[in-house]
C-alpha cells in the first residue's frame, strides 16, 4: 500500500456511481431514523429517557453500516430497524405497567437544590458535575442560589427549578462562571459569604480562613443578595 494515495483514499476500488448509492442509502437511513423520532412522540434529545438514548445510538451504528459499507445489503438492516422498533413498544409497555421496572431502567429524578443551598448527599454520590449544573441554572435564569426553593434533576437531565417569591429570595452562592467570581480560601473583606461546594452561608471576616461547618470546603465566594425581577 503507498501512503498519500489519493485515488484509494478517495474512492478505493468503487466506481463513480457508488457515490450516488451512498447517496440513496443514507437518504433511507435519515428516513427510518426520522419515522422512528416521530413514532416516539418526541421533539428533542433532551425529551429522550435513557433507554430511548440506547435504542437511537443503536440505529444510528444501524444506518452508518448501511450507509457507508457497500457490502452491506439494505433489507436486513431495515428489519433491525422494524426489531428494534417492535422491542421498543414492548419494553415502553412494560415500564408504564411496572413502574419499579421504570425507575431501575430509567432512574428518578433527584433533588439538588433545596433552600438555596446543594443537596449534600446528591453532591456526595459524585454522579454530577458542579460546572455542568451551574450552566445549567445560569440558563433556567438563575443568578445565585439564594433565588432557587428546590432544584430537580429529571430523569432526561433537564432541570426543573422552583423560585421564592421576589420578597423571599435570600442572598446566595452566585452561579456566575469562575472568571466572573472571586473563589477565596481567605475573604479579602468582612460580610457575607457562600461556601462555593454546597452553598452554605456564613459570615466571614477578611482573612478569617474558616472549613464550611455543612460541607468542611474551605472556598467561599462573597453572596449574592439580589432578587430574582
Amino acid at each position: 500500500m503507498t501512503a498519500f494515495d489519493w485515488p484509494r483514499m478517495l474512492l478505493d476500488d468503487h466506481p463513480l456511481a457508488f457515490l450516488g448509492e451512498v447517496m440513496v442509502r443514507t437518504l433511507l437511513a435519515y428516513t427510518v431514523v426520522f419515522i422512528f423520532l416521530k413514532v416516539a412522540g418526541r421533539r428533542g434529545v433532551k425529551q429522550l429517557s435513557l433507554f430511548e438514548l440506547v435504542v437511537i445510538l443503536t440505529l444510528g451504528s444501524a444506518a452508518g453500516d448501511v450507509t457507508f459499507y457497500h457490502d452491506v445489503p439494505i433489507l436486513p438492516v431495515l428489519m433491525v430497524f422494524v426489531a428494534m422498533g417492535i422491542a421498543y413498544r414492548l419494553t415502553t409497555r412494560l415500564l408504564s405497567r411496572y413502574h419499579r421496572l421504570q425507575r431501575w431502567l430509567e432512574g428518578e429524578p433527584f433533588i439538588l437544590i433545596r433552600d438555596g443551598r446543594f443537596e449534600l448527599e446528591t453532591l456526595n454520590k459524585g454522579n454530577i458535575a458542579h460546572d455542568e449544573f451551574l450552566m445549567e441554572l445560569r440558563q433556567g435564569g438563575v443568578e445565585h442560589l439564594g433565588q432557587v426553593r428546590l432544584g430537580i434533576v429529571e430523569i432526561n437531565g433537564g432541570v426543573s427549578l422552583y423560585f421564592y417569591d421576589k420578597d423571599e429570595t435570600r442572598p446566595g452562592l452566585p452561579v456566575l462562571p469562575p472568571s466572573l467570581k472571586a473563589v477565596h480560601r481567605q475573604p479579602k473583606h468582612d460580610g457575607l459569604h457562600a461556601c462555593f461546594h454546597c452553598g452554605e452561608l456564613a459570615t466571614l471576616q477578611a482573612g478569617q480562613n474558616l472549613p464550611c461547618p455543612r460541607c468542611s470546603d474551605q472556598c467561599w465566594v462573597q453572596a449574592l443578595s439580589n432578587a430574582r425581577a
